[in-house]
């Protein structure tokens, strides 16, 4: 089998992909592990820009159930929660990140694009946050201070997938383009303008979370009794949807 997660170096790029197309790339425990790894060696060779990109159609499609039938509530809330400290991490590294998404960015997919600094998606890309569905409470601190209270209740009370157009109006996305280079470049030049020491600074003092708060109530939404049965009832509810539609 083929690695989960790619690492390319380029000069002061490092572009880590999901590597997963034929799952939509979505985030199980061996991709997640495997971006942890990622980063400590785009970390250790010096990058100045961190940047994600996902194989295939889709960016990421949120949480890997594809084993759901053979693990229980605990492994199950464990990942959720190793997602959780991932997206904390990327949050706070002391370089510029920015991620390319289309297709379908959902879920901890959404969460991981949120994280970046440079949000950059392309033409025709969706976006959704499915969590709260099945009583998951994940990265909404971060959601709300990237879009505000008010777009951040919207977007997590409907559910409902929003355009890229709509993502950029409402502060999710940077920007929208047919093709992500030059966008790239722009965050790349932006990466290496200051000195490493300045950047990490900069970060430090206008990055606004509270990771023990996001944690803490992401914690007590897993541990609610029935987690696999309320994803369960959900996938159902949707795939019947669909069926429908």
């Amino acid at each position: 089998m083929s690695a989960p997660v790619g690492l390319h170096h380029d000069g002061p790029r490092a572009t880590i992909t999901l590597a997963r197309p034929e799952r939509g790339n979505a985030l199980g425990a061996a991709m997640v592990e495997a971006i942890d790894v990622a980063l400590d060696g785009a970390l250790a060779a010096g990058a100045r820009l961190v940047l994600f990109r996902g194989e295939g159609r889709n960016f990421c499609t949120g949480l890997d159930l594809s084993d759901l039938a053979e693990i229980g509530d605990g492994d199950l809330a464990l990942r959720i929660l190793r997602i959780e400290l991932l997206l904390q991490r990327i949050h706070a590294l002391p370089v510029t990140t920015a991620v390319v998404a289309g297709g379908r960015v959902f879920g901890a997919g959404a969460d991981l694009f949120a994280v970046c600094d440079h949000r950059v998606a392309l033409a025709g890309a969706s976006f959704a946050f499915p969590g709260p569905a099945f009583g998951l409470v994940l990265g909404t601190g971060r959601l709300a201070g990237l879009v505000g209270d008010g777009a951040a209740r919207r977007l997590l009370l409907a559910g409902e997938a929003v355009t890229a157009a709509r993502a950029d109006q409402i502060g999710l996305a940077t920007a929208v383009v047919e093709d992500a280079a030059q966008a790239i470049a722009a965050a790349e030049a932006g990466a290496v303008r200051l000195d490493a020491a300045t950047v990490a600074a900069l970060h430090a003092r206008t990055r606004r979370a509270d990771d023990a708060a996001d944690l803490a109530a992401l914690a007590r939404s897993v541990a609610r009794p029935g987690l696999k049965a309320r994803i369960e009832a959900y996938r159902a509810q949707a795939a019947a949807q669909r069926s429908q539609g």
